[in-house]
């Protein structure tokens, strides 16, 4: 049976993609090797599902168009740089959500639930956070220049948007990086309906 490697996503457009990316260039400055995402690929993950069998995907589907219904749109802005762990060790350069956040991770424990039960998901141990991942860290020079940009960029912020739909994706590795693809879009629930 095929499997898929699937994941749930909020696309942020293309403005805010624009905007990630000019910051993506600033803190490339730095020198510090990193493989940035490419700008189609920047989006806050929801839920990551790992590989799905193929004749599950439908499913999948309609667990997170059902999940999303009673969300109403709402307005989503995204700010502020970071990185896990820390600033003495990045590994993973970040941006997060700062208006929004209370609702898409709302809507992140309203998919857990359904996906469980479809054996679709394992629940991570950590705590959901939102955030929108800008590259992963490849050298192990000193970082002290990197610590510094991204200090700077506290109060970045890279505006909002109205999230109106969720995406389930799929992810293909590739030697150029991973390609990805809209399976299926379930919008949210529209004010009145």
């Amino acid at each position: 049976m095929p499997r898929v490697r699937t994941f749930i996503a909020i696309d942020p457009g293309r403005p805010i993609q624009d905007r990630l990316v000019s910051l993506q260039e600033n803190l490339a400055r730095t020198g510090v090797q990193v493989k940035w995402v490419e700008r189609d690929n920047l989006h806050v993950t929801l839920l990551f599902l790992g590989e799905v069998d193929d004749r599950d995907v439908p499913a999948v589907c309609r667990a997170v168009e059902d999940g999303v219904k009673q969300h109403k749109p709402f307005e989503l802005t995204v700010e502020k740089a970071g990185c896990f762990p820390n600033l003495r060790r990045p590994r993973v350069l970040w941006v997060g959500v700062g208006g929004g956040a209370q609702e898409v991770a709302a809507i992140h424990h309203a998919l857990e639930p359904p996906l469980l039960e479809l054996g679709c998901y394992r629940r991570e141990e950590r705590q959901y956070t939102p955030h929108i991942t800008l590259g992963r860290v490849r050298s192990e020079r000193p970082m002290d220049e990197l610590a510094a940009a991204l200090v700077k960029q506290q109060s970045w912020k890279a505006g909002e948007t109205v999230m109106r739909e969720v995406q389930v994706m799929s992810s293909e590795l590739t030697p150029a990086g991973p390609l990805y693809t809209v399976m299926c879009r379930a919008r949210l629930g529209e004010p009145g309906a």
